[in-house]
């Protein structure tokens, strides 16, 4: 019988094409010392996609998980959370591939912080440049002033405090939550503040999963030792209907967590401002 994996690495896909290829294979080349179990979630991909990449890595097991219908991310996450039994669970996109680093040693980070929930790793855009990928939760007005600014004025200052634009990222920090894009979560973590929201068809439901992490005290984590690469946005750019998912999964996480009190009388200026930015962006763009 073999031994028990370390680290699950969790793929969802939904028509990536040769990138799930190109990240799976990334995946077992980066395992380092850790033993690892690969479950990739097929959310009714069209372009044979997870069949050609299981294939591509015969030796590295891989458990595919097919839905008859696109479940959104936070969904499609769960299932392969579940479908897998190692005590951190890695999710990583089919868009995004290890660059440096090993699933082995930031597992070894993992248990330097007990009480981390989640890791985020170090992430770079094609170009090299890195990706805010740990980030603070913003106030509800903060919210809506990065969300209708940053399209069209990224320098703002609201955006700057949100992504947390004056540090480099080469050093390990405590922040409010990191994207799930590719992120280290613990078990233990999970099976007591629970899953992925399943409201969010895809966007914020790893701030929302962090956010209910510290909440339980539970910590949230970023650290270099992993550098991973991801073309953000490769699959879903340039859909409208994927704008729009974004700004009613961010009133979906200020209703939730921030609507109470005095900031009730907020929430429906941030949904009509919210969806006033997706439609702007969306005409910007030239989303189809």
């Amino acid at each position: 019988m073999p031994d028990p994996a370390d680290v699950a690495v969790v793929v969802v896909n939904w028509n990536s094409g040769d990138l799930l290829t190109r990240c799976l294979r990334s995946v077992v080349e980066g395992a380092g010392d850790a033993r690892i179990e690969i479950v990739v979630v097929d959310n009714a991909s069209r372009d044979g996609s997870a069949d050609r990449a299981v294939e591509a890595i015969p030796r590295a097991p891989v458990t595919l998980v097919r839905n008859a219908v696109n479940r959104g991310f936070g969904a499609a996450a769960n299932q392969g959370i579940a479908a897998s039994s190692a005590p951190f669970v890695f999710l990583l996109n089919p868009d995004a591939m290890v660059l440096a680093g090993t699933m082995g040693g930031f597992a070894k980070i993992a248990g330097e912080h007990p009480r981390a929930g989640a890791i985020g790793c170090l992430t770079r855009n094609p170009d090299g440049s890195i990706y805010p990928s740990a980030r603070r939760v913003p106030s509800l007005p903060g919210a809506v002033a990065h969300s209708f600014l940053d399209p069209f004025f990224p320098n703002n200052r609201w955006t700057r405090a949100y992504t947390m634009a004056d540090w480099d990222r080469r050093s390990e920090r405590r922040v409010d939550w990191v994207s799930g894009s590719s992120v280290l979560l613990r078990r233990d973590a999970l099976d007591r503040v629970g899953v992925f929201d399943e409201r969010y068809f895809m966007y914020v439901e790893d701030v929302d999963l962090c956010t209910r992490l510290r909440a339980a005290g539970w910590e949230v984590w970023y650290s270099p030792e992993l550098e991973v690469e991801h073309e953000v946005g490769s699959v879903t750019r340039g859909s409208k209907r994927m704008t729009l998912e974004h700004s009613k999964s961010a009133y979906t996480y200020f209703r939730k967590f921030r609507g109470t009190g005095w900031r009730r009388v907020l929430l429906p200026l941030a949904r009509v401002t919210l969806r006033a930015r997706a439609e702007l962006v969306s005409r910007r763009r030239g989303d189809v």
